[in-house]
């Protein structure tokens, strides 16, 4: 039995979707497929219900699920002692989070933490916002900085982690401005707005999703772009192609600027946190430190 499988069975619990968990394991749909059935080989019976919509664990694959939960954080945790033992974690911080909170609000953090960076290092690593909880749960990484919203919920265990909210920011439709500094597109007109959307595996996608899937107010929309990157539609807003939902933090100085304009009023925004996760158990010097300063507001 390896690892890997194991780590492959959470993410499949997790998402209930063998695409999905290929792809966030970083594997094919097919390789991802042998390694759940290697481990159903070595399990010696069914662990998924393969025939059930959404997919679903069979008794046995329930109770593997605690197990392997824990034997996966388990088995991190034993790592990161190692590398301490070594001495090769004791001056440096990682830290998990998507890749538009690496460009905003981590940015603005490194600020806050410049003064304990020259007794250190801090390691930034963007994923999904599955893989960030996940390498939070592993132990692979000390912090953890994600969006919060009850759409995007992470189950953590409030007895094994703890959380401070760092901010809080919202997505608002922006379009370009024109040569008057007026709207280049607007809602409400005969044609539907052109609209530059997120994949939905983003957890911005998500969100914008759901708040226009079930908003009476919302406008009439043509999707022309999805993309998986909040950088690349906040630049196609930019150019004119469409109008975005887009973090305010992320946009407020385009929209100062004269070159973004928002677009409708409150009832289209869509408001959440920026929470920063760790592990209740002793961190490094180095974390415990910058924990400190994060608490501080």
């Amino acid at each position: 039995m390896q690892l890997k499988w194991l780590e492959d069975f959470v993410a499949l619990a997790q998402t209930r979707n063998f695409s999905r968990a290929a792809e966030l394991r970083h594997v094919t749909h097919p390789a991802f497929g042998r390694r759940i059935k290697a481990l159903e080989a070595w399990a010696g019976t069914a662990l998924i219900e393969r025939d059930s919509s959404p997919l679903a664990l069979t008794a046995a694959g329930a109770s593997l699920l605690d197990n392997a939960q824990q034997m996966v954080g388990t088995l991190g945790h034993a790592r990161e002692e190692l590398l301490d033992a070594a001495g090769r974690h004791e001056n440096t911080v990682s830290l998990a989070t998507g890749r538009t909170l690496a460009r905003t609000l981590a940015a603005d953090l490194l600020l806050r933490l410049r003064p304990l960076l020259a007794q250190g290092e801090l390691r930034i690593l963007t994923r999904s916002l599955t893989d960030t909880a996940q390498m939070l749960e592993r132990g692979e990484v000390d912090f953890m900085l994600i969006y919060h919203h009850p759409l995007l919920a992470v189950r953590l265990s409030a007895r094994q982690y703890a959380h401070l909210t760092l901010a809080q920011d919202k997505l608002v439709p922006v379009t370009r401005a024109n040569a008057s500094g007026r709207a280049q597109h607007s809602f409400g007109a005969q044609a539907a707005t052109p609209y530059l959307a997120y994949a939905g595996t983003l957890a911005l996608g998500r969100l914008v999703q759901d708040h226009l899937a079930h908003n009476p107010h919302a406008p009439r929309l043509r999707r022309v772009i999805e993309c998986d990157s909040a950088d690349a539609v906040f630049e196609y807003a930019r150019k004119g192609l469409g109008v975005a939902w887009l973090p305010w933090s992320m946009v407020s100085g385009a929209c100062k600027a004269g070159q973004l304009v928002v677009l409708g009023d409150a009832r289209l925004e869509v408001s959440f946190e920026v929470r920063v996760y760790r592990a209740k158990r002793r961190l490094n010097a180095l974390a415990e430190r910058m924990w400190q300063v994060l608490a501080k507001r």
